[in-house]
C-alpha cells in the first residue's frame, strides 16, 4: 500500500514529512519532487533500500543512480574532488546539474552500478532538501517512472507509474524545468558532457572552459558504458510510435507528408508553425516556442504522456541543437521509434 501525501508549492511547513523521513532511515522508498522531474528515492547508503528502487522501476542493474545531497561538504564527504573543482561547482549548486566524480568507499556499489565513480547533485527543490536534511542521509534517486517511460513531471504521472510499487509518494504540483538534470563528468582533464539538461553547454563552458560533447549526445551513436543515468538504453518512450522529423528548411512539408501517411496522428509543433497545421486540417498542439526552448523542456513529457492515450502516433518537429534545445533533442532522439 502506497501512502500519498499532497503538498502545495506554497507550503512552508514540511513537518508532515517527518514520518517519511524516519521511514527513509528504515529503508522505505519515496517519490518526491525536485526542480527537474519527480524522483524515486531511498537511503543512498543502504544496499537493501537501493535494490527496492531497481525493482520498482524495472531498471537495468548496470544503469547507475544519482546521489542527492544538500551541500558542498556532502560532495566532499561522498566523493573525491579537488578544491579548485569544488569552487567551480559551487557556482551551479543547488540546481539542476549532476557531477560525476570518483566515489568514496562508503557509497554502496549498487548505487554506481559497480563503477568507481558516483553521480552526485544538490537539488534546489525545498521538499527534496528537507528530506535530505531531516534524514541526514544522501538519497539515491533516478526519475520516478517505469524504466524507459517518459519522466514524470506531474502528480498523475508518478501515481500512474508508481502507486502500489513504493512506500510513499509526495506530490507538489508541476515542476520548474520538466527535464532531467545536466550531467557532467569531472574525472577527466577536460570535463565531458554525459547528459544535456537545464544547464546548457554554453553555461558549462563559461565556468569550466573547454568541455567535450560526445557524439551520443546528438544521437549519432549509443554510449558504450553508462557511467551516468540516461546514457544507454531507450528512454522516455511513449506507448505509441513517436516520429521525430529533424529540423530542415522544408520541415513543415515533410511533417505534413508523414502526417498523411499515418492515421489518428497528432503533431507537436513550434508556436510559430501552428497556423500551417490549422490551415491543413491537421491535429496539432504547440510544444513550445523557438524563442524560448525552456518551454519545450517544461511541456515535453507532459504532452507525450497526454497524447499517447489519445492518438495512435505522435509526430514531433525537431528544433535546433543549441542551448537547452540540445537536451530536448537528446530526449526526443532516445524516445523516437523513427527519425526522419
Amino acid at each position: 500500500m502506497t501512502k500519498i501525501v499532497s503538498l502545495s508549492k506554497l507550503d512552508k511547513d514540511f513537518s508532515i514529512l517527518d514520518e517519511i523521513c524516519e521511514e527513509i532511515k528504515r529503508d522505505k522508498t519515496v517519490v518526491f519532487p525536485t526542480e527537474t522531474v519527480y524522483g524515486l528515492g531511498a537511503n543512498g547508503l543502504s544496499e537493501n533500500a537501493v535494490k527496492k528502487i531497481y525493482v520498482a522501476k524495472g531498471r537495468p542493474s548496470d544503469n547507475p543512480m544519482i546521489l542527492h545531497v544538500s551541500k558542498t561538504s556532502d560532495i566532499e564527504k561522498y566523493s573525491y574532488i579537488s578544491y579548485e573543482k569544488l569552487e567551480l561547482i559551487e557556482k551551479f549548486i543547488p540546481g539542476p546539474i549532476t557531477f560525476v566524480l570518483k566515489k568514496k568507499n562508503m557509497i554502496p556499489d549498487i548505487v554506481t552500478a559497480y563503477r568507481d565513480t558516483v553521480a552526485i547533485r544538490c537539488p534546489a527543490h525545498p521538499i527534496a532538501k528537507y528530506l535530505i536534511n531531516q534524514t541526514g542521509l544522501p538519497i539515491a534517486a533516478p526519475s520516478a517512472n517505469l524504466s524507459g517511460r517518459p519522466s514524470p513531471t506531474l502528480p498523475e504521472h508518478v501515481i500512474e507509474d508508481m502507486n502500489g510499487k513504493v512506500d510513499y509518494i509526495i506530490t507538489a504540483g508541476s515542476l520548474i524545468f520538466g527535464i532531467e538534470s545536466t550531467v557532467i563528468d569531472l574525472t577527466e582533464r577536460v570535463p565531458v558532457l554525459l547528459r544535456p539538461g537545464p544547464i546548457p553547454p554554453e553555461m558549462l563552458k563559461d565556468v569550466f572552459g573547454d568541455i567535450k560533447i560526445p557524439d551520443f549526445i546528438y544521437g549519432k551513436k549509443e554510449a558504450d558504458v553508462a557511467i551516468a543515468p540516461g546514457m544507454k538504453y531507450r528512454h522516455y518512450a511513449t506507448k505509441i510510435p513517436l516520429i521525430l522529423v529533424e529540423l530542415s528548411d522544408d520541415i513543415l512539408e515533410r511533417v505534413l507528408n508523414v502526417y498523411y501517411e499515418n492515421k489518428n496522428t497528432i503533431v507537436l509543433c513550434d508556436k510559430k508553425n501552428y497556423k500551417f497545421y490549422l490551415k491543413n486540417n491537421a491535429s496539432y498542439d504547440v510544444l513550445g516556442s523557438s524563442k524560448n526552448y525552456y518551454e519545450y523542456a517544461i511541456n515535453l513529457y507532459e504532452k507525450l504522456r497526454k497524447y499517447e492515450n489519445m492518438f495512435d502516433n505522435i509526430i514531433v518537429e525537431g528544433i535546433k541543437d543549441e542551448g537547452i534545445g540540445i537536451a530536448v533533442m537528446n530526449r526526443l532522439r532516445k524516445a523516437a521509434s523513427s527519425i526522419i
